[in-house]
């Protein structure tokens, strides 16, 4: 597929970009975490029968508690446009960019995830389109550009 360009005009919609995959799967992997690391917490012999003390069925539960965490902060992952730029959130810290820092938009074949290309030559990944979502992802990235080409004409 050609990389998306810029060049829409039509003002696309300003919903927040999800990725609907990542989103289910992360917090369905989040609640088997829990559970399944709880479950064997519980399940491990005990010290009598050559198993675990108290302190190792606490900390397996808080491993399961630990990837939870970080399967949800997965699931929280996205980019909210408004009419001044995108808040950009994912999975480490999130950026707010104003439009005219805006170059390109870029979703190339083989990428996980759309790319934002600023005027100071950063690229900043937006994980909230992610290829994983399939045909969707492609119509959400050109959504972006389509953000990006209107608020070059609102200049």
């Amino acid at each position: 597929m050609p990389p998306v360009t810029g060049q829409g005009t039509t003002h696309g919609s300003l919903e927040p970009f999800r990725s609907r995959r990542g989103r289910i799967m992360a917090s369905v992997m989040a609640v088997v975490s829990v559970v399944l690391f709880t479950v064997l917490a519980l399940l491990v012999a005990g010290v009598d029968e050559g198993g675990w003390v108290v302190a190792d069925r606490v900390m397996m539960a808080l491993l399961g508690v630990s990837l939870a965490l970080v399967l949800w902060r997965w699931a929280a992952i996205k980019a909210v446009p408004d009419e001044s730029g995108i808040t950009v959130q994912n999975l480490v810290g999130h950026r707010h960019i104003a439009w005219a820092e805006i170059t390109d938009v870029t979703f190339d074949d083989g990428d996980p995830w759309a790319s934002l290309h600023l005027r100071d030559t950063e690229t900043v990944a937006v994980m909230a389109i992610q290829r994983a979502d399939g045909a969707s992802s492609r119509a959400e990235a050109q959504r972006l550009a389509d953000l990006v080409g209107a608020s070059r004409t609102r200049r």
